[in-house]
C-alpha cells in the first residue's frame, strides 16, 4: 500500500440503494464455496456499478456465513500467548490458517480471518481490489487499555478511486459468550463507514489502513470511551472525555459530551449502573447539535455509564469514586 494522500477515503456517503443487490444476494443461499469464481461471477455479472457489486459479495457473505466461536477462543487463546513472541505468533497464525479455510468451505462456519478472506477472494474474482487488514478489535471483552492484542481482522476495499472500509464478521450477527452460539443480526454499521468512526473499534498494525489524515496512537485507541456500533448509525463525534477509564473524588461532578449531525433526535439515555444494578437513568436533550449532561457521584466505588440513543448503547465509560 502506498502512502500518498489519494488512499484517504472519502465520507462513507456513497448515494446508492442496495435492493438489487441484495436480492441478487439471496438468490444463492448456502452456495457452495468450492469455486469462489464461479460464486463472485453469480452474484455480481447481473450488476453495473463497483460499489453494488461489492454490496451483493458483502452480504451473501454476512447472511451465509457464521461465526465460528470455539476456533475464536481457541485462536485468541493463542494470539495473547504468542503476543510477545512473533515468529511464535507467525507460526500459529500460519498453521491456523489452513483449518479456518478448510472449516469455512466445508461448514460455512469461521472466524473474523475467514470473513476478510472471503471478502477478498470474491471480491478479487469480481474485478475489485481489495485486502485484508490486520490488528485491533475493541469490544466490552477486549483490549480495553493495557498494552492490547492484535486479535481481528477486517478488510479494505477499493470503489470509485477511493478506499473504503468493512468489518463482515461485525456485521454478520453476535456470538452469545455465555453458550458460544452465534445470532445472526445482520447490521449495516460495518458497512463503508466513515474511516474516523471505524477507527473507534478497529486499530490497523499498519496504521496508513485507517485512512485518516491524523493518526491516534494505539494508546490512545486502546485508552477511549467503548463505542458501539450504533455509534455508526448516529455519527457521534468529539466525544468527552476521551478516556473509558474515570477516576473522581466523591461528590465530584464530572462532565459527558459529544456531537451529533444535525436533524438527528434519537431519544438519549443515560444509565449509571453499580454491581450490575441500574442506580439511576438520566433523559438528554441535544442542543445545537451537543449532547451535554453531568452526573454528581456522591459514593465511592466503581460505576458504569452506559449512553444509549434510542435503547440502543453508543458509548460506555467506567468511573472509580475513591
Amino acid at each position: 500500500m502506498g502512502g500518498s494522500a489519494s488512499l484517504f477515503a472519502q465520507l462513507a456517503d456513497l448515494p446508492f440503494q442496495y435492493h438489487q443487490a441484495d436480492s441478487v444476494a439471496a438468490l444463492y443461499p448456502h452456495h457452495s464455496l468450492s469455486d469462489l469464481r464461479l460464486l463472485a461471477h453469480k452474484l455480481t455479472a447481473s450488476l453495473a456499478d463497483s460499489v453494488v457489486k461489492f454490496r451483493a459479495i458483502y452480504t451473501w457473505v454476512c447472511s451465509n456465513i457464521q461465526n465460528d466461536y470455539h476456533n475464536f477462543k481457541v485462536n485468541e487463546s493463542k494470539r495473547e500467548k504468542f503476543a510477545d513472541d512473533p515468529e511464535k505468533l507467525r507460526l500459529w497464525n500460519k498453521k491456523f490458517s489452513k483449518q479456518v479455510v478448510l472449516t469455512l468451505v466445508s461448514k460455512h462456519k469461521t472466524i473474523c480471518t475467514g470473513y476478510a478472506y472471503l471478502i477478498r477472494e470474491l471480491s478479487l474474482h469480481a474485478g475489485l481490489p481489495c485486502e485484508i487488514i490486520n490488528g485491533y478489535g475493541r469490544t466490552s471483552q477486549s483490549n480495553i487499555g493495557g498494552k492490547g492484542v492484535a486479535n481481528h481482522s477486517w478488510n479494505a476495499v477499493h470503489l470509485k478511486g477511493k478506499w473504503y472500509l468493512c468489518d463482515a464478521t461485525w456485521s454478520s450477527g453476535v456470538v452469545d459468550s455465555y453458550d458460544g452460539n452465534f445470532i445472526k443480526k445482520y447490521t449495516d454499521a460495518y458497512f463503508l463507514p466513515k474511516a474516523e468512526l471505524f477507527a473507534k473499534n478497529h486499530y490497523p498494525l499498519d496504521t496508513a489502513w485507517l485512512l485518516l489524515k491524523e493518526h491516534p496512537t494505539l494508546q490512545n485507541f486502546l485508552d477511549a470511551p467503548l463505542a458501539y456500533h450504533a455509534l455508526f448509525k448516529y455519527g457521534i463525534g468529539k466525544i468527552y472525555p476521551e478516556k473509558f477509564s474515570l477516576e473522581a473524588q466523591k461528590n465530584t461532578l464530572l462532565t459527558f459530551s459529544f456531537c451529533i449531525p444535525p436533524g438527528i433526535y434519537p431519544s438519549i439515555e443515560i444509565q449509571v449502573i453499580q454491581s450490575n444494578h441500574v442506580l439511576n437513568t438520566l433523559s438528554v436533550t441535544p442542543a445545537n447539535g451537543m449532547v451535554q449532561f453531568e452526573y454528581d457521584f456522591t459514593s465511592k466505588g466503581l460505576y458504569i455509564i452506559h449512553i444509549l440513543f434510542n435503547k440502543e448503547a453508543v458509548l460506555s465509560y467506567q468511573v472509580r469514586i475513591k
